[in-house]
């Protein structure tokens, strides 16, 4: 806990509760109806959780009596400019970033000893917590031991991070893991985890936290404040370090009507993320109110707060309600804990009260009864699609994604190379394609003269497996059909949703095509158990959607690979197919390396697009097949009711499975109590080790920072387009054996059965750095037409001269070289998940400065914290209107002010061409906080932590 607040708004009062468990008092500190603060009653929900937070954590120094004020007579109109600094109640993290958290706390406790400090000081001032998620891998599936089967695989490929975690939960206090097999850490921490209002030493304040999962903002659906950050503020979190921001501008986002028959949560969450998109609301909070917050059931607003990172925001949150209490009840909250969460609430003005509107910055509107049906892809979660509009929409994408030198039935081409298949042409006709549609347009393959490649006809790949049978696979193929991701499998109405539509699929007669792969993933192990007592699991396995495991599976790219022959199929005929995933992430290269086309759609859809078995296909026109009398079955036939649903959500959830599936959480199976678990306050690292490597962030080290200095000599390593996200940049996924990963894993004596992926071995920063930047989907605009992790090696030669090489190996030669490196960039740069090692793998790859358009929010800050400039281009300004192709040598001068105590407005770029031009621009610098230039002028976050608690300042 912080030190007493200074109070100077005599705030500290008694709070008297009562419920079924007795009277209880708590200290708080009072926001409503103090002396001082009577413009907070105006406040958003969201504000006044963070206006308590200063008045509690008031100290004088870095929270101040003005800064107090600031937010509780906040302009909603003014742009953001005044510092707070927020203090999380808890961190939330998954095992993927987790690991790299307790990797840097081991290495900054031997780090702290070196300086002559008390390595103890290096431990968890705030509740921190890390749930198992993201390493089990789809690898078996359609069969009734594909659970067991991939939780051996999971605990075989992952021994030693277990075993390094399993040290962690005895060696650093006030941190806990909840062991695999167990959830997904979004739909555990708003099941189990979330306190909603916390009680530490008797004094009670609003939960909040950070998560080192974009997605941590599933918990704004209970009202609790928290958003994704790095990995590295998070360690700063636990450590007791504040979260430096400007109080940010709040879209209000109204709710009415209500969602209408035959749509569902997830079509709800595709619409508004479109719709803030397009709206824009990066770094702003968006805040749901209204009436008709209140027939929002809970699940439903923590699947809309869980894609705030596919809106661009920081926060969407919804505040506490009866809706808030009723679900805390049936998860099995002590009744003095719910009784907690209403009696504050209503005594701080945290009550939602639909007559009380709060003042927004901006306004949106949505009415939910013409919310209508809907998929979004095939690369962003924006991109929404009108289920109706599927097939067309499919069709003209799918040109993008020919490789073979498609053109599309517009494009003029050299008859003498043109060959022409029409899709509707008996012979190349597959399942589920439509023979009878008139207006099916022509697939055209070119052969190019030019380059005498042999293109391919869009004709069907005949498949023949022992296994799966004799079929046709063409362009379009859903290969894989996947139930997955924390933003659906938590929300009951889909989920039963989708399995009653299997039940009704089941008797009618259909089945799923022999090539989708169908996994079925839930969010925890209560769905298993509300399935079971719904009678609906054998429908489920019935079709193919046995339990693969209890994580993020495909959404994350943990989809496992494809059936061998199909996987050959479509590279041999270099076919572009498709997977269906009820997730929030569908950007190119992430979910599975033969897939190139993603679409996100609610679990019921996945199901059918499965018995569809591709994307071009009808729903409404086609059927999905013939039931015993030869009827043709529609998907409106088999659609369950909101009637049925909801009969069924209250007949199989109740209270009992929630206190039974989280009855011991912590301890584990087994497998986990199995494992052997080091001991001592300092980790011992086995050199030998592929997975946890101590990192050399703090090799070298002083006690005190050395002044920055501006960046001279510095070469391009990558010159990217527009929507790079923390995925292009971030090694995820695969580790593939001719890669400079794969070459050092193979060096050190694994097997490539054994290379496991990228997300499995963040501990180890060698691996790590060689898989940044290497997407398969990246495209480097140093190179004409080639994708993946590449770029010119400028020490080989110049210009155009220069030779192709693995990004990592070119970075090496710089480094021999001592010469700093620059990424430039397009808009939106660094969207998508808050990973740490898209800003680490950056930082160690040689990288000083990152040049964009624009960043999103956590991938700049996660730069600073590495102690990486971002800088943008000059408003309307980007790299091709200046001229620049990234050959150039920069230099960029002015970054010195801020060995002055200051932050420059900008600084000045200056680009020599080969020739001697120069093209000199000035750069707007994106630190925005003092607090970010403390971490900038230190090096990065964890020294300037460190540091602190060396000076015992922290």
């Amino acid at each position: 806990m912080p030190a007493a607040s200074k109070n100077s708004f005599a705030a500290h009062q008694t709070l008297s509760v009562t419920s079924a468990d007795g009277d209880h008092d708590y200290e708080i500190y009072k926001i409503s109806d103090v002396e001082g603060l009577e413009n907070a009653a105006k406040l958003p929900f969201s504000l006044k959780v963070l206006l308590e937070n200063l008045v509690r954590t008031e100290d004088g120094a870095n929270i101040t009596k003005d800064h107090i004020l600031a937010l509780a007579n906040w302009d909603p109109t003014a742009e953001p400019d005044t510092e707070i600094q927020f203090t999380p109640a808890r961190v939330i993290m998954q095992d993927f970033t987790g690991v790299p958290c307790v990797v840097d706390l081991a290495t900054m406790r031997e780090a702290m000893a070196d300086l002559g400090g008390d390595p103890d000081k290096i431990n968890p001032l705030a509740p921190a917590e890390l749930v198992i998620d993201h390493s089990v891998i789809a690898d078996v599936f359609g069969r009734a031991d594909a659970f067991e089967r991939n939780v051996d695989l999971e605990y075989e490929r992952n021994f030693e991070r277990y075993q390094f975690l399993r040290w962690g939960q005895t060696a650093f206090d006030e941190f806990k893991v909840v062991p695999p097999g167990t959830g997904i850490v979004h739909q555990v921490n708003i099941e189990h985890l979330a306190r909603v209002v916390m009680d530490r030493g008797g004094v009670a304040y609003p939960d909040s936290c950070v998560g080192t999962d974009s997605h941590t903002t599933m918990v704004n659906g209970l009202g609790v404040l928290g958003w994704g950050v790095g990995g590295i503020e998070a360690e700063a979190a636990m450590l007791g370090q504040p979260v430096s921001m400007l109080i940010p501008r709040v879209v209000g986002f109204k709710l009415t009507g209500e969602i209408p028959s035959g749509t569902t949560a997830t079509d709800v969450v595709l619409t508004i993320t479109e719709m803030l998109r397009k709206h824009g609301v990066v770094g702003k909070f968006v805040e749901f109110y209204g009436e008709g917050v209140g027939v929002v059931p809970l699940a439903n607003r923590a699947t809309i707060g869980n894609m705030s990172p596919e809106f661009g925001s920081t926060a969407a949150i919804f505040p506490i309600d009866d809706e808030t209490i009723k679900y805390l009840e049936l998860t099995g909250r002590p009744a003095a804990q719910v009784a907690l969460v209403e009696q504050y609430a209503k005594a701080q003005g945290l009550w939602h009260d639909p007559s009380h509107e709060p003042v927004f910055s901006e306004y949106l509107e949505l009415d939910l009864s013409t919310v209508v049906p809907s998929i979004a892809g095939p690369k962003r979660p924006q991109d929404r699609i009108e289920l109706a509009a599927a097939k067309p929409a499919f069709r003209t994408a799918v040109h993008d994604y020919i490789t073979n030198n498609a053109a599309t039935p517009e494009t003029s081409v050299d008859e003498s190379v043109q060959e022409t298949f029409p899709a509707s042409d008996p012979a190349s006709f597959s399942p589920g394609s439509d023979q009878e549609d008139a207006d099916q347009p022509t697939l055209t393959t070119v052969h190019s003269a030019a380059s005498g490649a042999d293109g391919r006809p869009s004709r069907p790949t005949r498949v023949t497996s022992s296994e799966y049978g004799t079929f046709d696979l063409d362009h379009g193929a859903v290969v894989i059909a996947a139930i997955t991701s924390c933003t659906n499998t938590s929300n009951p109405s889909v989920m039963l949703g989708a399995a009653l539509l299997a039940r009704n699929a089941v008797e009618r007669g259909l089945t799923v095509k022999p090539w989708v792969k169908t996994t079925m993933a839930p969010g925890s192990q209560v769905v298993t158990d509300y399935y079971t007592k719904a009678g609906l699991w054998p429908y489920l396995d019935k079709l193919g959607y046995n339990l693969v495991g209890y994580g993020c599976t495909t959404c994350i790219g943990n989809s496992g690979p494809l059936p061998e022959e199909i996987s050959a199929a479509v590279n041999e005929a270099d076919l572009t197919v498709v997977s269906v995933l009820s997730g929030n992430r569908n950007f190119e290269g992430r979910i599975n390396p033969d897939v190139k086309m993603n679409y996100l759609a609610s679990p019921p859809l996945v199901i059918a697009y499965a018995l569809a078995g591709t994307m071009d296909f009808d729903f409404e026109t086609q059927p999905l097949g013939q039931d015993e009398q030869g009827t043709d079955v529609f998907l409106k036939d088999l659609w369950p009711s909101p009637q049925e649903i909801q009969e069924t959500i209250a007949s199989s959830i109740n209270k009992q499975m929630f206190a039974d599936s989280y009855a011991d959480v912590f301890d584990g199976g087994e497998r986990w109590k199995a494992l052997p678990t080091p001991t001592g306050k300092t980790f011992e690292w086995d050199a030998d080790s592929t997975y946890v490597r101590k990192p050399p962030y703090f090799d070298g080290m002083p006690a005190q920072p050395t002044p920055v200095t501006d960046i001279a000599g510095a070469r391009v390593l990558a010159l990217l387009g527009d929507s790079v996200t923390t995925d292009h940049i971030s090694p995820a996924g695969a580790i593939k054996a001719d890669t400079p990963a794969g070459k050092y894993l193979t060096e050190h004596g694994i097997e490539r059965r054994d290379f496991n992926s990228y997300g499995s071995r963040r501990g180890n920063h060698e691996v790590m750095i060689r898989g940044t930047f290497a997407n398969i989907r990246l495209r480097n605009q140093l190179l004409d037409g080639v994708q993946g992790g590449y770029t010119r090696d400028f020490t080989q030669g110049e210009g155009l001269d220069a030779p192709q090489a693995f990004i990592y190996d070119a970075a090496q030669n710089y480094a021999e070289q001592g010469t700093p490196l620059v990424i430039l960039g397009g808009k939106e740069y660094g969207s998508g998940s808050s990973r740490d090692w898209a800003a680490k793998g950056t930082a160690l790859l040689g990288v000083r400065a990152v040049i964009t358009e624009s960043f999103e929010r956590i991938h700049r800050s996660n730069l600073i914290g590495m102690g990486v400039i971002p800088l943008q281009f000059p408003a309307g300004e980007n790299a091709a209107s200046l001229g620049l192709d990234g050959t150039e040598t920069f230099a960029i001068s002015g970054i010195t002010g801020l060995n002055e105590g200051r932050t420059p407005r900008t600084v000045a770029v200056s680009a020599t061409k080969a020739d001697g031009t120069v093209v000199s621009f000035d750069a707007v610098v994106r630190i925005d906080t003092p607090g970010e230039a403390d971490y900038y002028r230190n090096g990065g976050i964890m020294q300037y932590v460190l540091r602190n608690l060396l000076a015992g300042t922290a």
